[in-house]
């Protein structure tokens, strides 16, 4: 795998010494789902983690990463940041908020640091994949070296 290209993200985990291995799948622009990726890497969708961006009234910019099968609860996310109530932010505004596209968008590395909430089912593997900041690359990386990574909490913050 030396072959794959070091993104921003990986540099970011590499500068903080926290072990991580990158793996590529086939991009299909016409699905970007998580679960769709889960597939072409042939791994279980819950352990496949889809970051997602979102914005809180009053406290702003934050990031909840959440299992590819899972629906984010927004009122449970405003709960974790003490937030009257959360929205999802314009896909427009991601690139421009995080330096990242649809589809490969990493808590790691962003423009600027955001507060991060990982989904509490991330606990319950020794590693999981999420997104290494671009399009057909993931980390496999223990959840609590994520969140050390990004000063992450863990919640329980998804639909049930």
């Amino acid at each position: 795998m030396a072959s794959l290209k070091k993104t921003n993200a990986a540099r970011v985990l590499d500068k903080l010494g926290i072990p991580y291995a990158l793996n590529s799948y086939p991009v299909d622009i016409d699905d970007l789902s998580a679960t769709h990726v889960a597939e072409s890497m042939g791994v279980d969708p819950s352990c496949v983690f889809k970051t997602l961006v979102t914005r809180g009234h009053p406290n702003g910019i934050a990031m909840a990463v959440v299992p590819g099968n899972a629906e984010l609860s927004l009122k449970k996310l405003a709960a974790v940041f003490h937030d009257k109530n959360v929205e999802m932010v314009p896909l427009k505004e991601v690139l421009p908020l995080t330096g990242y596209i649809r589809g490969g968008c990493s808590p790691v590395g962003t423009k600027k640091p955001y507060p991060v909430c990982i989904d509490e089912s991330a606990r319950n593997f020794e590693k999981i994949y999420v997104s290494a900041g671009q399009r057909g690359l993931q980390f496999l990386i223990a959840p609590e070296d994520l969140a050390r990574a990004v000063n992450a909490v863990f919640a329980d913050i998804v639909m049930r």
